[in-house]
């Protein structure tokens, strides 16, 4: 009877176990989302991005794009 595994060093085993298995999870979540902010297949849009759909659209013309253009893009 004291030798079935729950007398003696063998709950250690099993409590090793289950903190790998702990871990093991919240390490895969962590990196999972710290990658994800830094996914090539999704860049983000600058401003000049959204400047561009805008005028795609036409919700401004010509003159406000060029106007805009010159205040995002720094004096050369």
């Amino acid at each position: 009877m004291l030798h079935d595994g729950y007398f003696g060093w063998s709950w250690l085993l099993w409590l090793g176990f289950v903190f790998l298995f702990f871990s093991s999870f919240g390490n895969w979540g962590y990196t999972y989302r710290a990658h994800r902010r830094f996914d090539d297949r999704h860049p983000a849009k600058t401003a000049l991005d959204h400047l561009n759909e805008r005028y795609a659209k036409g919700d401004i013309d010509h003159a406000e794009y060029l106007r805009m253009k010159s205040d995002i893009l720094p004096a050369t």
